[in-house]
């Protein structure tokens, strides 16, 4: 597995690490400038090794040295009041700086145990998901139609050769690989030998096709779905292991054709490719309760397909007309009844 070059990145649980450090820094500042104040505003009280009066910088140079525990003894406090000040305010600020600086320490000394921790923990929790090459307009659209079908997005890693994207994933909740997935070891990193599917939505045909290969060489059983831009490869898609060829540019061409023909058409086909509204499609199993006679179903629900032993039959397939156990319907659905 080649970790270093495909380092996994999961959503943060917590806050921005270079927001937390700023604030950190802009607290130990503002500890240092409370010192500086203090020790000039009785500057008469302070005595200078040289004999010179105390001024505005030697305040800020005696609070930097006493805040850090450095303590020159160049200048010191040397009346009753400037000694009262050290001890209450002064020394609990010190404490207050040493603190910040040790939390941070231990933080940043900290952090890579605890990423690796983490990393640990969420292999043991993931088995049965879903990954996505490929963080573009295809990949994103294919995670909101999953996520609107129910898949948490725990479930979902992507892998982008882009740290932005995988950066931006990750904000949407999903674990990411930043790495090239045609390589194996990126695919592994991704924990595509226990992956239930696997979504192939990159830019290049020749690419889709050597992931599908890859992706398929890991593993025997999961669905994968690869889109390409030119029909001619949709059959290297299938011979490589695919179950799903998607012709992207195809399909968009088919849409343009309609739009100034059959408006209407175009309307409908919009509408059920957003998810959760309107029309949708749904795959459901034949139930026990369901009627044999397809015609039969049709009358109340609109069936357009039947899925049989890896085939699909039209509803107007003669075959079709009989329905079988094991059989899965492909049917019209309205979310606006």
């Amino acid at each position: 597995m080649e970790a270093r070059d495909a380092p996994l990145q999961l959503p943060k649980a917590r806050s921005d690490p270079i927001r937390t450090l700023g604030v950190r820094v802009a607290a130990a500042l503002a500890l240092v400038l409370v010192v500086t104040l203090v020790t000039w505003l009785g500057r008469h009280g302070y005595r200078d090794l040289d004999g010179t009066p105390v001024g505005f910088l030697d305040a800020l140079y005696y609070a930097t040295v006493s805040i850090t525990t450095t303590g020159y003894g160049d200048i010191t406090p040397v009346t009753t009041g400037t000694r009262l000040a050290t001890t209450i305010i002064i020394t609990p600020t010190r404490i207050l700086f040493l603190i910040l600086l040790v939390g941070t320490t231990l933080e940043v000394l900290a952090e890579g145990s605890r990423q690796a921790f983490r990393q640990r923990s969420w292999r043991r929790r993931l088995h049965e998901h879903t990954i996505v090459c490929g963080y573009g307009t295809k990949g994103r659209s294919a995670i909101a139609v999953l996520r609107a079908k129910g898949v948490d997005a725990e479930q979902i890693v992507v892998i982008d050769p882009r740290g932005d994207h995988v950066a931006e994933a990750n904000r949407a909740g999903h674990a990411g690989v930043t790495g090239d997935a045609t390589r194996a070891g990126v695919l592994e990193e991704a924990g595509v030998a226990d992956a239930t599917a696997v979504i192939v939505a990159v830019d290049r045909d020749d690419t889709a096709v050597l992931i599908t290969l890859i992706a398929r060489e890991h593993n025997k059983t999961a669905k994968i779905s690869a889109a390409v831009r030119e029909e001619e490869n949709i059959h290297l898609l299938h011979q490589g292991g695919a179950d799903s060829a998607i012709l992207s540019s195809g399909a968009t061409g088919r849409l343009l054709g309609f739009s100034t023909i059959e408006p209407h058409v175009v309307e409908v086909l919009e509408d059920l490719l957003s998810v959760g509204t309107g029309l949708d499609i749904r795959e459901r199993e034949v139930t026990t309760d369901d009627p044999r006679q397809l015609s039969e179903i049709r009358s109340t629900e609109p069936v357009i397909a039947v899925a049989r032993d890896g085939r699909l039959l039209r509803f107007d397939d003669p075959q079709a007309a009989e329905l079988r156990e094991g059989d899965r319907l492909v049917c019209l659905v309205s979310n606006e009844r």
